[in-house]
């Protein structure tokens, strides 16, 4: 028998706890207004916020598309051979090497994170559970009840706070200092590195970031409680700064200023950093955080070639075919102040990039 009802008479989170207290498998569906929720249940873990199969609106789907994880093309793709196959997404991109099972793994539970921190906020709406609607096959995650739900509820407390700290979107960020080599930031956090220039306001710098919301605001509010960043002014109404658009897989398109980039250079200079000519080879090493300002923009060219390789076989000829295929747009294959040496090594199977600094 379904298990169904009024939200007003039980929340999200008291239902989920039913599910999993009593180790339920099926669907939870959610409605409120004309917003739509699933979250399928396995003995009681969540094992997924979709719908098996591939919509244009599917979650997964939308949420790689926002962290830059998959271009526009590669979705469009997607969906041509979903519409031929009638394969789920999550087995179309581990089979077609979109994204390796373990990495996606992550970008799943993310992804059903951040549904859950929408869906527990809901106080009205309907429910239903259908233990028949059980998902497909063996799922990639199992996340534990208790330790979402807190997770979730953590997250919307946060939310709070950053609506004060972040209150005025048309400030202006800019770097104050760079993190000590030792610590420990992830590669999008080095990312925003390359998009704080100064020059872009917050609400575009989390526009531009290639986290979901919540991320980026978490990830602004450590880096200005370590004052690696400020404030360094604010946009009056009207003026414009174009930081880019999301078609590009690996990225946002920003163009820093030279000066801006010359001061990061002294900065990095200062922290014993030697700039020259230096080959960045196609597997990805692990590089420090004093040099996300210098390798930003080759970070995502490397983005792409991956990209490339995963759906051709091969890295490509030449940049320009990144290029012309709209996997980067014209500005990525360029650094202010650098020469961007490309060569393509062993009939495709490899690549080398040099970065020489323009004297």
């Amino acid at each position: 028998m379904a298990l169904q009802g009024n939200l007003h008479d039980f929340s999200v989170n008291e239902i989920l706890q039913l599910l999993g207290s009593q180790k339920k498998t099926g669907c939870l569906m959610l409605e409120w207004n004309t917003e739509r929720a699933r979250v399928f249940v396995l003995d009681g873990r969540i094992i997924g916020t979709r719908s098996h199969g591939m919509r244009p609106d599917d979650p997964l789907l939308q949420f790689l598309i926002r962290v830059h994880r998959l271009s526009d093309e590669q979705r469009r793709g997607l969906l041509s051979i979903h519409k031929e196959s009638g394969r789920d997404l999550e087995d179309l991109l581990i089979t077609g090497r979109y994204v390796e099972s373990e990495e996606l793994k992550i970008y799943i539970e993310r992804q059903i994170l951040n549904d859950l921190m929408r869906v527990v906020r809901w106080d009205s709406g309907t429910y239903q559970f259908e233990p028949k609607n059980a998902w497909p096959g063996p799922p990639l995650v199992r996340l534990s009840m208790e330790g979402a739900l807190i997770e979730a509820a953590r997250r919307g407390d946060e939310q709070k706070r950053f609506v004060t700290r972040f209150k005025d979107p048309h400030d202006l960020l800019g770097v104050r200092d760079l993190p000590d080599p030792d610590e420990p930031l992830t590669e999008e956090e080095k990312e925003l590195f390359g998009i704080i220039d100064g020059l872009h306001t917050v609400a575009e710098v989390v526009e531009a970031a290639p986290l979901i919301e919540y991320e980026a605001y978490e990830a602004l509010d450590r880096m200005l409680e370590a004052e690696w960043i400020e404030v360094v002014g604010r946009r009056e109404s009207g003026a414009a700064a174009a930081i880019g658009s999301r078609k590009s897989p690996v990225g946002v398109k920003v163009s820093v200023p030279r000066e801006v980039l010359a001061g990061a250079l002294v900065l990095v200079a200062a922290l014993g950093l030697h700039f020259g000519s230096r080959a960045l080879q196609g597997s990805r090493p692990a590089h420090r955080s004093s040099e996300v300002f210098a390798v930003a923009q080759i970070e995502r060219l490397r983005d792409a070639l991956e990209l490339y390789r995963r759906e051709n076989g091969t890295y490509p000829r030449d940049l320009a075919v990144l290029v012309e295929d709209d996997w980067v747009a014209g500005g990525q294959v360029r650094v202010p102040g650098y020469r961007v040496r490309y060569r393509n090594d062993q009939g495709g199977r490899s690549y080398v990039l040099e970065l020489d600094l323009e004297r």
